[in-house]
């Protein structure tokens, strides 16, 4: 990164500061891609779960289709 561009952010060594934007920009690529797995992998989680209540959610809507042609059954 040029020199006169960015200025070092105080008391960090993986940060700099944007002259023209005053942008803080991170330019440690190997704390940026672990970030960026952080990411993935929380989005990856989230997705699971909701998979998952998906999948219950349609369990227990059978459940209750079943529930209701016993009783049905059970009526007549």
């Amino acid at each position: 990164m040029s020199d006169d561009k960015y200025i070092p952010v105080e008391n960090s060594n993986d940060l700099v500061r944007d002259v023209k934007t005053n942008a803080v920009i991170n330019n440690n690529r190997t704390t940026f891609e672990n970030a960026r797995k952080r990411a993935r992998d929380a989005q990856r989680q989230r997705d699971e779960i909701r998979d998952a209540s998906r999948e219950i959610n349609s369990l227990k809507n059978e459940i209750h289709e079943i529930k209701s042609m016993l009783k049905t059954l059970l009526d007549t």
